[in-house]
């Protein structure tokens, strides 16, 4: 199966490492100058399942959350906004 991504936004990268045997963890990172630092700032996009082959929210870098749908996820992050039905209809 092809894995079905974003493109990426401008200014910044995607980057993956191995977080175990059949997960890979998927990075993005900041390309902009900042005064503070000359590394890149870099956070977890999400986690891919290469054995059930599905995408997971980061609940922190260290750590997988639940399977989301692709389609409800952004460039920047793959976790889910958790949106009351008053919020959701502006959005």
């Amino acid at each position: 199966m092809k894995i079905q991504f974003h493109k990426c936004p401008e200014g910044y990268e995607y980057w993956t490492d191995d977080f175990s045997k059949t997960v890979k963890r998927i990075w993005i990172r900041n390309l902009g100058h900042f005064t503070y630092t000359d590394e890149k700032p870099s956070s977890v996009w999400g986690f891919w399942d290469t054995k059930k082959e599905v995408f997971l929210a980061p609940i922190n870098s260290k750590k997988p959350g639940k399977v989301v749908d692709f389609r409800n996820t952004t460039p920047y992050s793959a976790m889910q906004l958790n949106l009351n039905p008053l919020m959701s209809a502006f959005s």
